[in-house]
Parts: C-alpha cells; sequence; structure tokens
C-alpha cells in the first residue's frame, strides 16, 4: 500500500478547511493537525511535522512574501507550497507557488491537483549545466520577484527573450517556482 501524503492546510476560514478536509478525507491524505493562521515559527513547524504539501492561504504570509516562501521552502525542500485561493492575489506572487488551488475547482480534482504536486518532476536535469551571464542576471531579478515585463524594461531585452532565458534557467536548474530559484540564487552564493 503507497504511504499517505501528509498534508497542512493553513487557513483561517473554517469553513474552507473543513470543506477541503472532507474531500480529502476518502483520499491517499494524511491531513494534520491545521493551523488558523501563519505563525512566525513555520519553518521550524514544518521541520517537526514533516508535510509533503503545504495548502496555504497566500494573503496570510507576511511581507515579504517572497521571502517568506524561500524560507519555507528551505525548511522542507522536498514539500510542494499550494495556494489556496478564494480572493484576487497578485499573478507575480502565485508565479512563487508549486501550484493554485482555486476554491471553485470541482471536488473531484482537488485531491488530483494535490497529488500531482508530490509528484517528483520529470524534466529534471541531472547534468549540472552553467548558467549564462544572462540567465544569472534574470535569475537575480527573478529571485527579487520582477516580473518578466520588469525585467525585459531593466535589461533593454524583449519579454520574449527573457521567457526563453526564464525556460533555459528552469531547464538547467531544475527549479519551477520563484521561491525555488530565490533559494537556488542564495545557496549559490548569487545574492545575499
Amino acid at each position: 500500500m503507497k504511504p499517505k501524503t501528509n498534508l497542512l492546510i493553513v487557513e483561517p476560514s473554517d469553513i474552507i478547511r473543513a470543506g477541503v478536509e472532507a474531500l480529502l478525507s476518502d483520499e491517499q491524505f494524511s491531513l494534520l493537525a491545521p493551523l488558523r493562521d501563519y505563525p512566525a515559527d513555520l519553518p521550524q513547524r514544518l521541520a517537526r511535522m514533516q508535510p509533503d504539501v503545504l495548502l496555504i492561504n497566500p494573503t496570510l504570509i507576511p511581507s515579504p512574501t517572497r521571502l517568506q516562501l524561500a524560507a519555507l521552502a528551505q525548511a522542507r525542500p522536498s514539500m510542494a507550497v499550494v495556494a489556496l485561493v478564494y480572493q484576487y492575489v497578485e499573478p507575480q506572487l502565485l508565479d512563487s507557488f508549486k501550484t493554485v488551488l482555486d476554491i471553485r475547482e470541482q471536488g473531484s480534482h482537488v485531491a488530483q491537483r494535490l497529488r500531482e504536486c508530490c509528484q517528483p518532476e520529470r524534466d529534471i536535469v541531472e547534468e549540472n549545466y552553467e548558467l549564462s551571464d544572462r540567465e544569472t542576471e534574470v535569475l537575480l531579478l527573478v529571485a527579487q520577484g520582477c516580473s518578466s515585463k520588469e525585467i525585459a524594461d531593466r535589461l533593454h531585452i524583449s519579454i520574449h527573450t527573457v521567457n526563453t532565458h526564464r525556460k533555459n534557467i528552469t531547464h538547467k536548474t531544475g527549479i519551477k517556482s520563484v521561491a525555488g530559484l530565490a533559494v537556488y540564487a542564495m545557496l549559490h552564493n548569487l545574492i545575499n
């Protein structure tokens, strides 16, 4: 029998939390004791609780959100951080999550989407490719939270070129999330 996936929900609404829990009760998930808010010691709690998936309302994450997500990713690298959305959230912020789960999703799709988050990346590159100087510049700006348009403006290149660099960075590093790229930049001493 396949081991259950540990899921931690961070959501203040009892109704929404109970709804997600009800949808997943018959699935292959082990629901950890949910949190109503974002505690200051969440990275330490993650190390103790060992969730495979963190389902969190992104509006609870204190600013700067991207740095908080990078800290969570560093505390538990194998964990998928999923945004639970039911109101407007900046699209650039949502790029930092493994995936976004909207409460308007069909109930039958919720468990499937969460299981997909836990599957290993198929396109992870095992070879150690070095980033070009321009890719490193783009990576640093992505890690700082800049959008593709902002990067294009700063580097005086087209958005299409920025997106090509971002795809190359993802291919070479095997990292798809903005938070993961920020951690990568920190671990490789590209930013302080």
